[in-house]
Parts: C-alpha cells; structure tokens; sequence
C-alpha cells in the first residue's frame, strides 16, 4: 500500500514568511530566521527531511477569500 505524500505548507499562506528584497535570497522565514533562493518550506524539507513544523497559518485575507 502506498501512503499519500503530505502536503508541504505554502510559504505565502505562513505568518513568518518573508520577502527580503535581496536579489540573491528573496524569501525568509522570521520563525527560523534564515534567508533562500527558493521557498523556505522546501529548504527545510531539503536539509531536514521533513515537513517544516514553524508553519502557522497567516491571518491575512487571501485571493480566494475575497
């Protein structure tokens, strides 16, 4: 039986997600203080092996809840 990948959590839907405005690492994460190339969730999953676990929904209105 094959167990259904989880779902990565979207940076842009996390209240410590960040743009950074440096050319050369554009995204941040405030809970885990770091900066990346790419989304920090998958940084994380690249260096860890996991889900990231800092993931806290943001409390900002989205798109879609409009």
């Amino acid at each position: 039986m094959v167990e259904p990948k989880s779902k990565e959590p979207n940076c842009f839907e996390c209240a410590h997600h960040h743009i950074t405005w440096d050319a050369k690492f554009p995204y941040g994460c405030k809970a885990i203080g770091f900066k990346s190339r790419v989304m920090p969730s998958a940084e994380v999953r690249q260096n860890s092996g996991e889900s990231c676990l800092a993931f806290t929904p943001s409390k900002k209105a989205r798109v879609s809840d409009l």
